[in-house]
Parts: structure tokens; C-alpha cells; sequence
């Protein structure tokens, strides 16, 4: 596939991006906290709101979840060898598609 210089390229961008992946996990932690539902000190319509925010950032932090361990199979493929080449037909994935989403693992003819 390509070459050392572009596979330190591709570590670094995938290294970046996993730690600040990383960082914003550590930061929204709180945001997934469970909602408090006591009446006396929220209104229905503010734990309503509550309730969804806790639900989105769950979802966010699943979404992000995804992200991490798809980039760190792709930090492995590097390591092995095997980053860039497609896993369904062995060709090389173009550097264009692997600098858009550096965690592909098809070309763009196995993907569609």
C-alpha cells in the first residue's frame, strides 16, 4: 500500500482524533449522570428536558465509543500491515478516501 511516510501520517491523524475522542468523554461524563426527578426542585417540564439531555449525551458517548474502537482496529492494522488495503477485495483504498475516514476498511466498490 503506501508508503512509512504516509503511514506515520495516518498514525498521527488517527492518534489525534482518538485523543480528542478521549477528551471529550472525560469532559461529558457529567451530562450522563443520572436525572434527579425530585418535584420540589425541578419542574416537569425541566426534568422532561433533563431526562432527554441525559439521553443524548448517552447517545453521543455510544456514537464516540464506535469512533475509538474503530480507530484503534485501524492503529492496528497499521501496526500489522494491513491499513489501507480493502478487506473484502485486497485493493488498495485510495488516499483520498482513507483522508476523508481514516478507519475505512473498503473501497469505495465494496462499500456501495
Amino acid at each position: 500500500m503506501a508508503s512509512a511516510r504516509s503511514h506515520k501520517f495516518y498514525k498521527s491523524l488517527l492518534e489525534t482524533r482518538l485523543s480528542e475522542l478521549q477528551s471529550q468523554d472525560e469532559t461529558n461524563a457529567d451530562s450522563r449522570d443520572t436525572v434527579i426527578l425530585d418535584q420540589t426542585s425541578v419542574g416537569r417540564l425541566s426534568r422532561m428536558d433533563a431526562m432527554q439531555q441525559q439521553a443524548m449525551a448517552k447517545a453521543t458517548r455510544q456514537n464516540r465509543a464506535t469512533e475509538i474502537q474503530a480507530i484503534k482496529n485501524a492503529l492496528l492494522r497499521l501496526e500489522e500491515g494491513e491499513y489501507g488495503y480493502c478487506e473484502d477485495c485486497g485493493e488498495d483504498i485510495p488516499a483520498k478516501r482513507l483522508q476523508l475516514t481514516p478507519t475505512a476498511v473498503r473501497c469505495v466498490n465494496c462499500a456501495g
